[in-house]
């Protein structure tokens, strides 16, 4: 056992498990866009789908990218869906995604004992990638096109839902360390409802 483990509960190690799941799905997500997107990782300048995701997941750039101007996790994640947007939309929701995910986490991959977390950010986040998925099926250009592909229906008539199934667990992760850390603090959280269709991303520091 490592030492550091002495000082962490089982809870904390529950929560971390989470944490890596719901990145692993973040990061299949992005690979999955960028597959039916090629044109996003051109716009950024790039040569190939593996150095866009590469850049992408670097952890060393916690989550922001020089040409988001600084801008970090909710901010970023709306330019994805804005019409007048001409960078790298994939770049702009899994950055942003990422970003407000970890906000949400307090900017921690692991957890100790003292340390805490805000179950109603979590929960929050949860509803963001909620209205992000809503966003990701209707957001369309000036033409009526998609801005971003993404759950199809093919020649024969199969549905791939992938891209809406990767969200799915996303959101069942945070509302599970939502639920963990509220029951943990004794803390109530508050289930804010929305319609998907004017929906706004909701705070999550």
């Amino acid at each position: 056992m490592h030492p550091k483990q002495i000082v962490k509960s089982d809870i904390d190690r529950v929560l971390e498990a989470h944490h890596r799941e719901i990145f692993a799905s973040l990061e299949r997500l992005a690979d999955k866009l960028y597959r039916r997107n090629p044109r996003e990782w051109r716009r950024a300048g790039l040569n190939s789908r593996e150095e866009a995701l590469a850049r992408l997941f670097n952890a060393d750039r916690g989550w922001q990218l020089a040409e988001f101007d600084g801008k970090r996790d909710i901010e970023v994640m709306r330019l994805a869906f804005s019409a007048d947007f001409a960078g790298d939309r994939v770049a702009a929701l899994i950055v942003g995604m990422g970003g407000m995910i970890q906000t949400a986490w307090a900017d921690r991959t692991e957890l100790f004992i003292m340390d805490e977390l805000d179950p109603q950010a979590l929960s929050n986040c949860a509803r963001n990638v909620e209205i992000s998925a809503w966003k990701l099926a209707q957001s369309r250009d000036a033409t009526g096109e998609l801005l971003l592909l993404s759950n199809e229906i093919g020649t024969d008539g199969v549905r791939n839902l992938s891209f809406e199934r990767e969200m799915g667990k996303m959101i069942g992760w945070l509302d599970m360390s939502s639920q963990i850390v509220a029951d943990k603090n004794r803390r109530v959280v508050t289930r804010i409802l929305q319609s998907l269709a004017t929906a706004v991303f909701l705070p999550v520091r």
